[in-house]
């Protein structure tokens, strides 16, 4: 990667970590549980002592009579029905880390995130979370496409489907920045 991009990347006041929907009903079914959140602690560990700000978001299902036909008809055939505590964060978000509820798979649509990093000055986005073939890709491709820098934790993303994850991983090599955790704690001297 070119040395005036990793500079421009790795200035915490102009960088976010995104941390895409770490909840107890999709960790437990990932297929790389230990090595995705010990990556995943070490990033958000490395952001907070770099004060760095770090945004969870939030599966947060409409009410049925407000969802969308198409969204309907495909989790109806995946019975997506979530309780509260499927529904919790699995890593607590600290006191200074904002919490993004949304509905989409993308961080962008029908939230206030895309106001609140420009607000604050930040133009690099790191994307980690579950699921990669998702919410990761979608909301990656999204971010690079309104202009941020984005990279992709590519050993803190993952998905209850590796083949589906793998896929995604491939498809991103192309259009964003994908780096491991120890490339991203390097560049940021940790």
């Amino acid at each position: 990667m070119d040395e005036e991009i990793i500079r421009e990347i790795s200035k915490p006041e102009k960088t976010a970590l995104v941390v895409w929907d770490v909840q107890n009903i999709l960790v437990e079914r990932i297929f790389n549980s230990d090595e995705f959140l010990t990556n995943l602690n070490r990033l958000i560990e490395a952001a907070h002592k770099k004060q760095i700000a770090v945004f969870f978001s939030k599966i947060t299902p409409l009410p049925d009579r407000f969802e969308s036909t198409a969204r309907k008809l495909f989790f109806r055939k995946r019975a997506m029905r979530f309780t509260p505590e499927e529904l919790e964060l699995t890593i607590p978000p600290a006191r200074d880390d904002i919490v993004v509820f949304k509905n989409t798979a993308s961080i962008f649509i029908g939230t206030n995130f895309e106001l609140m990093v420009h607000n604050a000055g930040i133009t690099t986005l790191i994307f980690t979370g579950i699921a990669t073939e998702f919410g990761i890709e979608s909301s990656g491709r999204d971010s690079s496409n309104r202009g941020f820098f984005t990279v992709i934790a590519k050993d803190a993303v993952s998905s209850p489907n590796k083949d589906g994850h793998e896929r995604s991983i491939q498809n991103m090599e192309g259009l964003l920045y994908l780096m491991t955790t120890a490339e991203i704690l390097h560049m940021w001297n940790i």
